[in-house]
């Protein structure tokens, strides 16, 4: 199981918009996700900076099982009109590090 820390930002003015479209995950993205491995997915906000934590089995399978996913492709287009930079999915490894843990 890997715990994965992301960091996204969101297009000005669309924080009221994010938080609408999260109110409700489409069914078929949930069942996507948990078919992918994933455990859980947090999301804090702070202004427009968005904070994510994701339980996954395994951060770089998920990511290629969703890259192409029918449920997912509408979803990240969603999501390209509200996020500042939009996720191209070239990446498997999260851009935030863990620095410290209060063991």
């Amino acid at each position: 199981m890997e715990t994965v820390a992301l960091h996204t930002r969101l297009r000005p003015g669309r924080e009221a918009d994010y938080e609408a479209v999260h109110a409700v995950i489409p069914a078929e993205l949930d069942t996507a996700l948990r078919e992918a491995g994933v455990h859980s997915w947090r999301i804090w906000r702070s202004g427009r900076e968005l904070f994510h934590v994701v339980e996954v089995e395994d951060y770089a399978q998920m990511r290629a099982f969703l890259e192409e996913h029918p449920a997912n492709i509408p979803w990240q287009a969603r999501m390209a009109e509200l996020l500042e930079v939009q996720d191209d999915y070239s990446g498997a490894t999260s851009s935030v590090n863990l620095v410290w843990a209060l063991p």
